[in-house]
């Protein structure tokens, strides 16, 4: 952090982002940063990397056929399962 940066209580912080997350966002100007529709160089999970947790879970097979057949070459049909479970 730099040196002459003014620290803020956490209460400010908290508030400050309560303010933000109130505004429309047609009043957020972002006219500094323009949005990019096309990320060439991106690279997914470079940083972060969720922590698994080996797991023995028995499935029908009726499910598993139909992970398998939606899964994408980005998303295998382990990956599809985790965002199924995530949307509970």
């Amino acid at each position: 952090m730099r040196k002459d940066r003014i620290k803020s209580s956490p209460r400010e912080e908290a508030a400050e982002l309560a303010a933000l997350a109130d505004l429309p966002d047609d009043a957020i100007d972002t006219s500094d940063a323009p949005e990019l529709a096309d990320w060439p160089k991106a690279r997914r999970g470079l940083f972060y990397r969720p922590v698994k947790q080996p797991l023995t879970l028995r499935l029908d097979a009726e499910l598993i056929a139909w992970l398998r057949a939606n899964a994408t070459p980005d998303e295998r049909y382990q990956t599809r399962s985790n965002r199924v479970c995530e949307l509970m």
